[in-house]
């Protein structure tokens, strides 16, 4: 069986519960990014890392681009967690155009991706993200009803509440591209 290892990075803990259980269905070790030495990838023949989406970007994904020549002859899976769900196509398109901007097309071609949907907690947001949101939120509400998406609808109908969609069911396709 192949040696593999989670890497990840979380702020608010939805990328840390997938990466929990990613390890634990594979019997595999767990690391947070910061504790995590890019010489240890050596190690390991499958490289799995996590990393919250905001704005745009995917958090510690540098631990990937930048050490790509330690990692461009072993199995590398990249997974995104973020609130957009992730069964819409629409969004899918968009998180991985924002993808394309941050890493290279060597690399994208060369790993897979999955995008699992987390959650928000409002009261745990820092001072920038709940400003992102509430900007958001202020455009949302500027919309025409009949133009807004059902992304768009949760979004207005959950702000500044907790919700999760965290879902450990959702990373068997991850697993069995593994084993």
């Amino acid at each position: 069986m192949k040696k593999a290892v989670v890497v990840y990075e979380s702020k608010y803990g939805s990328t840390r519960q997938y990466a929990s259980w990613i390890a634990a269905a594979l019997s595999c070790p767990v690391y947070e990014r910061k504790n995590f030495h890019p010489a240890d990838f050596a190690l390991y023949d499958v490289i799995i890392y996590g990393g919250g989406l905001y704005a745009g970007g995917i958090s510690g994904i540098k631990l990937l681009t930048h050490n790509w020549e330690l990692l461009k002859n072993k199995q590398v899976i990249l997974f995104t967690c973020g609130l957009a769900d992730p069964t819409n196509p629409d969004n899918v398109s968009h998180i991985r155009e924002a993808m394309a901007k941050m890493i290279s097309p060597e690399i994208l071609q060369s790993i897979t991706v999955f995008h699992l949907r987390g959650g928000i907690d409002y009261s745990r947001l820092s001072l920038l993200h709940r400003m992102m949101m509430a900007m958001l939120h202020k455009m949302l509400l500027k919309k025409e009803p009949g133009d807004l998406t059902s992304e768009d609808r949760g979004l207005l109908a959950s702000y500044g509440k907790s919700v999760d969609f965290s879902d450990q069911k959702s990373i068997a396709p991850l697993i069995e591209s593994v084993l």
